[in-house]
């Protein structure tokens, strides 16, 4: 069954919600649709305190560690940790509580993909799969997606089909992928995106992108099957959005892990 999963989004230190086809190099395009005032921390206690499993710490760009292992502190083995995850920082990021660390750009020198370089990140993890997420965070090119790094500004090699899933899963224990033309638009997710995901996934999957209300967890559910999970981000109420409310996401989930009980 899809599960609503959250997110903390860090920039310079600071959890926010930004229109992901902005976060260039140059602050001036940056388009921000939330900054909290409040620490990441808080939102880390406040998805322990519901039971929110799953949730993706994502550091876009530098000034964010601090902030990224405060919110470990606040929910020790709780979060996935994703930014500038490599081999020689991942186990690091499991010593300071992470549950999980999410690898991206790393995975990409000169916009190639390398099996050596994932290979190494789950060898400094131990070989423990289930310690490591890979995003696959991608941009649509006509009908075709293609994953993408640098805060979502560079175009791989890795076109995001059947076949690169399969090579990808024996190395890791989810994927993360966010739309990222969609991401902070509150315009509505890729619809065909979730149909694929759900057909060439065969472990845990979190799509992230354009969610906007209650309404799109079912969606997701409906056109998965209840395959994907969903991240809802600028339409939260407790990141300024009004679109839905955190209380009803949590409701639903409480609601999915309900009916796998019974």
């Amino acid at each position: 069954m899809t599960r609503f999963r959250p997110c903390i989004d860090l920039h310079a230190g600071s959890v926010k919600q930004i229109v992901g086809g902005t976060l260039t190099t140059q602050s001036a395009d940056l388009k921000t649709n939330y900054v909290s005032n409040l620490p990441a921390s808080h939102y880390a206690t406040l998805y322990k305190q519901n039971s929110l499993h799953g949730a993706h710490v994502i550091m876009l760009g530098p000034g964010n560690d601090d902030a990224a292992r405060e919110s470990c502190a606040a929910w020790p083995n709780g979060l996935q940790v994703g930014g500038g995850v490599k081999d020689t920082n991942a186990a690091k990021w499991i010593e300071a509580g992470a549950e999980r660390v999410i690898v991206t750009s790393f995975l990409f020198p000169d916009a190639k993909f390398s099996l050596q370089r994932l290979e190494a990140v789950l060898a400094a993890l131990g070989g423990d799969k289930r310690r490591l997420v890979v995003d696959l965070s991608c941009r649509r090119r006509g009908e075709r997606w293609f994953v993408a790094m640098n805060k979502w500004q560079t175009i791989t090699d890795m076109e995001l089909n059947q076949e690169s899933i399969s090579l990808l899963e024996p190395y890791c224990s989810e994927f993360l992928i966010h739309a990222a033309d969609n991401e902070g638009l509150q315009q509505g997710i890729d619809h065909e995106l979730v149909k694929k995901l759900a057909q060439w996934c065969s472990i845990p999957v979190t799509y992230a992108g354009g969610g906007r209300n209650i309404g799109d967890l079912e969606l997701v559910e409906s056109l998965s099957g209840g395959k994907v999970d969903l991240t809802i981000g600028s339409a939260l109420d407790i990141f300024g959005g009004s679109g839905v409310s955190f209380d009803d996401c949590v409701a639903w989930n409480r609601q999915r892990d309900e009916a796998e009980k019974a």
